[in-house]
C-alpha cells in the first residue's frame, strides 16, 4: 500500500523543487557586498536546502490541500515554509549535536564554521514568514491563520529540542515512556507531519473539523515516523546508513527503545547500558553490546509495536475523515499509504 504514497511523492516533487528554487533569497543590495553575502549567507543556505531528500514534509502540505478538495498549488508557500524550517532545524541541530555528516556530506558548520552556519539557519527561519507573506494567492485571513500555526509549530519543536538536549546535558536516565513520547511529539511530529497537513488544508479553505482531523492524524503518524527512524538507526541496514549507523548510541540519545529498556532491565544490565551510553562508544563491539542490552530490555520490540499501533491509529483517523465527508476515497487511500510508508520504509 505504501507504493501509492511513494508515487505521490515523486509526482509532486517537481512542484516543490520549483517553488523552492523560486523562493531562494538574494542579498538586499546590488553593491560591492553582494558577492560576499552570496558567499557567506545566501549561497550556503540555498545549497543546503537544495540537497534535501524525499521532501516528505513539504509534499504533505500539498496533500493536506488536495485531501480537502483544494489544489496542490494552494499550499505551495506552506510547503516551502515547512521545508525552510526543516533546513533551519537541521542546521542548528547539527551544531547542537556536534554532528559530522548530513545527507552524506559534511555538516554546514563543518564547512562554513559555526557562526556562519547559525546565521544561515536564522535566514531560513526569516524566510519561512517572508515566503508566506509574499504569497498573493493566499487570502489574508488564511495567511494569518497559517502563519500562526507555523509559529506554534516552531515553538513545539523548540520545546522538544530543549528536553532532548537538556536530558543529555544533565545526564538524565530517570525518564519514562511518557516523557519520551511528549518530547518526540513536540520535537518531531508537529513539524514532520501534523502541521504540514494542517496548514495545507487551511490554505485550501478546509473546515476547522477537517483540518483538525488531519492535524491529529499527522501527530500519530509523525511519532510513528520518528520511531521508525530510531529503529533504523539501531537495527537497520548498516551499509545504507554508513557512519550514521548506531549514532544514537554514540550520542547517548534518549530514544523510546532506550527508555523502555531502562525501565525493564534488571539493575545490573541497566547499569551496564547506562555506562555504555554515557561513554559515547564508537567501537563496533560496544555498539553491538548496547543494542543487545536494549533488545534484552524489550526496547526494540516495543518501539516496533508502538510505531505500528500509531500508524494504525492514523489509518483509523483517515477512515473517520472519509466517513464524515471531509475527504475523498482517493485522499483516504493516500493517507493510509502515507502511514504505511512511515513505518515500513527502510531509509
Amino acid at each position: 500500500m505504501e507504493e501509492l504514497f511513494v508515487t505521490y511523492l515523486k509526482e509532486r516533487l517537481p512542484l516543490v523543487e520549483g517553488a523552492l528554487a523560486d523562493a531562494a533569497a538574494a542579498p538586499l543590495t546590488d553593491g560591492a557586498a553582494r558577492g560576499d553575502l552570496d558567499r557567506y549567507l545566501y549561497g550556503p543556505l540555498e545549497r543546503f536546502t537544495a540537497s534535501g531528500g524525499k521532501r516528505v514534509r513539504p509534499v504533505l502540505a500539498l496533500l493536506g490541500a488536495e485531501a480537502v478538495g483544494g489544489r496542490a498549488e494552494d499550499a505551495l508557500s506552506c510547503a516551502v515554509a515547512v521545508e525552510l524550517f526543516q533546513s533551519a532545524a537541521l542546521i542548528h541541530d547539527d551544531i547542537a549535536d556536534e554532528g559530522e555528516l548530513r545527507r552524506g556530506e559534511p555538516c554546514l558548520h563543518r564547512v562554513e564554521g559555526e557562526g556562519l552556519a547559525i546565521n544561515a539557519g536564522d535566514l531560513a527561519l526569516t524566510q519561512v514568514f517572508e515566503v508566506l507573506l509574499a504569497d498573493e494567492g493566499l487570502v489574508a485571513e488564511r495567511k494569518v491563520r497559517v502563519m500562526g500555526e507555523i509559529a506554534r509549530m516552531e515553538r513545539h519543536t523548540l520545546e522538544g529540542q530543549a528536553l532532548d538536549l537538556g536530558w543529555v546535558r544533565d545526564g538524565r536516565w530517570d525518564l519514562t515512556t511518557d516523557d519520551y513520547l511528549y518530547m518526540v511529539r513536540s520535537k518531531t511530529a508537529w513539524y514532520s507531519a501534523a502541521v504540514p497537513l494542517y496548514v495545507g488544508a487551511l490554505a485550501a479553505g478546509a473546515s476547522e473539523e477537517a483540518a483538525r482531523g488531519l492535524l491529529e492524524l499527522g501527530l500519530s503518524a509523525g511519532v510513528a515516523f520518528q520511531l521508525q527512524d530510531d529503529l533504523l538507526n539501531l537495527v537497520g541496514d548498516a551499509a545504507a546508513q554508513g557512519k550514521d549507523f548506531r549514532s544514537d548510541v554514540t550520542e547517548g540519545k534518549r530514544t523510546l527503545a532506550v527508555v523502555w529498556a531502562l525501565e525493564h532491565l534488571d539493575a545490573a544490565d541497566r547499569a551496564e547500558l547506562v555506562a555504555l551510553l554515557d561513554a559515547h562508544p564508537t567501537a563496533p563491539a560496544d555498539l553491538e553490546r548496547a543494542v543487545r542490552l536494549i533488545e534484552l530490555g524489550g526496547g526494540i520490540e516495543r518501539c516496533r509495536e508502538l510505531a505500528r499501533e500509531l500508524a494504525a491509529d492514523a489509518k483509523r483517523q483517515a477512515d473517520a475523515l472519509l466517513e464524515a465527508g471531509h475527504i475523498s476515497v482517493e485522499a483516504r487511500d493516500l493517507l493510509v499509504s502515507m502511514a504505511d510508508f512511515f513505518v515500513e520504509r527502510a531509509g
